[in-house]
């Protein structure tokens, strides 16, 4: 049986189960870098209100989210987050897409995005899908990875 799977845009409503999802898929990292991943620790309520958050939901089952911030000339991607039981589907690649369509829509030609150096598996996520390591920007406990994809 498949699942019935949709996206939609996250709404006050959400921000609970924003909030959990984003814990839920960011814990494993916690023993790595000793601390809570900063998404862990970010205000959903506002973060609803001022950026673009989409869902994706399976049989009504929020099973990941990507929080984007359009800007003057590109789009940040500041969250993905894939609920551990559904990692390994092809749903943040998925997201990733989602991403570029969106950036395509507003008329943007560079996606960007962070993620903690010690997120190895992240990282080569990202170089697999066409990312470039921009620059590393030293944190308290390690290093900031910025990269960025061209899509024009």
């Amino acid at each position: 049986m498949t699942a019935a799977i949709s996206l939609r845009a996250a709404t006050d409503a959400d921000v609970d189960a924003v909030r959990a999802l984003t814990r839920e898929a960011y814990g494993k990292w916690v023993p790595v870098i000793g601390r809570e991943p900063l998404p862990m620790t970010v205000d959903y309520a506002e973060a609803v209100r001022k950026h673009r958050i989409d869902l994706v939901e399976a049989d009504g089952e929020l099973v990941a989210l990507i929080e984007m911030v359009p800007g003057e000339d590109h789009l940040l991607i500041e969250n993905i987050a894939v609920s551990p039981r559904h990692q390994g589907r092809g749903i943040g690649r998925k997201l990733l897409d989602h991403a570029e369509h969106v950036a395509a829509t507003l008329g943007l030609k560079d996606i960007r995005l962070y993620t903690n150096k010690r997120f190895a598996e992240n990282v080569q996520l990202y170089l697999k899908y066409g990312y470039t390591i921009d620059r590393e920007e030293p944190l308290e406990d390690g290093f900031l990875v910025h990269m960025s994809k061209n899509i024009g």
